[in-house]
């Protein structure tokens, strides 16, 4: 088997190993047999002419070379899924898949409220949702509608500025405590500081908006949102939370709110090829019309 000739079968199961490290925990994750998985990997590795996985006795290493192809072969599982959702239902029905893409916190405190009576009146619809900070290709059709919290730069893609996303710090009363809180910027470096770790976007966000704090200080790091906003409802420190969430809970107080406090603009993307599906269309609109409640 030359290069050329790599089925997807073998790139699925190369995937299932890099998730998992095992070829017995990709084989249940894929619900094949483990002898398959290890015929993929071998096939694989035959028709590259090198090996992707060092053996240990607690699972697989992947090499240099496999963490390399990693993000090429999940673009060809996008692909694969796309295929799999353009061909599941007829473009002129209701009834199907579609995979929206948005932030984590959009996903886990917004977007259950705005599907839950859309999926009640339509049984047949299936949501799919990729809960990433990441922005997706929908060009590549990594997802059928995407939540950006820019505004997108790619041609073919139907966009709509559904309104802005307000953001500032609070902290739990819980933190405060017998603190003092900070009556000015400076003194925010005298607190523990809930902030990004690695993110490069997010870092640049959050020191633009709060100059005064050096990412040095940050106590709690975390470039996932959910994990920092759990962090603040625990009381570990201060750090960056959307406005209408934050007005919801009583325990959480503004800090700062005159000083410190930015906005993002919120756009609903999708390729424009998919407006002739029905579906999709269908469930475009629908965000369209109730994301805007929690946006200015």
């Amino acid at each position: 088997m030359g290069q050329s000739e790599i089925g997807w079968e073998l790139w699925r199961s190369f995937l299932a190993v890099m998730n998992e490290r095992s070829l017995s925990g990709a084989a249940r994750s894929l619900g094949v047999s483990q002898p398959t998985i290890g015929r993929h990997i071998d096939q694989l590795e035959t028709a590259l002419g090198v090996g992707l996985f060092t053996r240990a006795q607690n699972g697989l290493t992947p090499t240099d070379l496999a963490q390399a192809l990693e993000p090429q072969a999940q673009g060809m599982a996008a692909s694969a899924a796309a295929l799999t959702r353009t061909a599941s239902a007829d473009s002129s029905s209701e009834d199907g898949m579609v995979r929206i893409s948005a932030t984590e916190i959009m996903s886990s405190e917004i977007l259950p409220l705005i599907f839950a009576p859309l999926l009640r009146e339509h049984t047949g619809l299936q949501i799919e949702v990729d809960a990433s900070n990441r922005t997706v290709d929908l060009l590549r059709r990594d997802a059928d509608i995407a939540i950006r919290m820019q505004r997108p730069e790619q041609g073919a893609l139907l966009a709509r500025r559904l309104g802005t996303l307000r953001l500032g710090l609070f902290a739990s009363r819980s933190y405060f405590g017998n603190r003092k809180p900070p009556e000015k910027p400076a003194e925010l470096a005298q607190h523990r500081i809930i902030g990004p770790d690695r993110d490069p976007l997010y870092r640049s966000r959050f020191l633009t908006a709060v100059p005064e704090i050096a990412p040095e200080i940050f106590t709690y790091r975390s470039d996932s949102h959910i994990t920092q906003l759990a962090a603040l409802r625990a009381g570990i420190g201060i750090g960056i939370c959307q406005m209408w969430i934050a007005e919801k809970e009583a325990d959480l107080i503004p800090v700062l709110p005159e000083a410190v406090h930015f906005e993002v603009e919120v756009w609903l993307t999708m390729h424009e090829d998919l407006r002739h599906s029905r579906r999709i269309k269908m469930v475009y609109d629908h965000i369209a019309e109730c994301l805007p409640e929690y946006l200015t």
